[in-house]
């Protein structure tokens, strides 16, 4: 006999998304999986495809100074071009 597969909606797979972001400070992905009882391939893949950066924490200041950093230095190579 065939294999029964789970299907879930759009809806489902964004807002499963959006909590791992917002746990993932917290949990491991493979942590996220076990909780949400999916397997880590399909929660994977669902991150990859709608992921929205804005849903994730800043992990620290450091952090966001040194994507300030990288910004200001893309700046100038783009004003050199020019």
């Amino acid at each position: 006999m065939g294999e029964h597969r789970q299907r879930y909606s759009e809806e489902f797979k964004k807002e499963t998304v959006k909590f791992a972001q917002e746990q993932q400070q917290k949990k491991t992905m493979r942590e996220i999986a076990a909780e949400l009882k999916l397997p880590l391939s399909c929660l994977h893949d669902w991150m990859t495809k709608y992921r929205e950066f804005e849903n994730e924490p800043v992990a620290a200041e450091e952090r966001l100074k040194k994507l300030e950093q990288q910004l200001k230095e893309k700046e100038r190579e783009l004003m050199k071009k020019d």
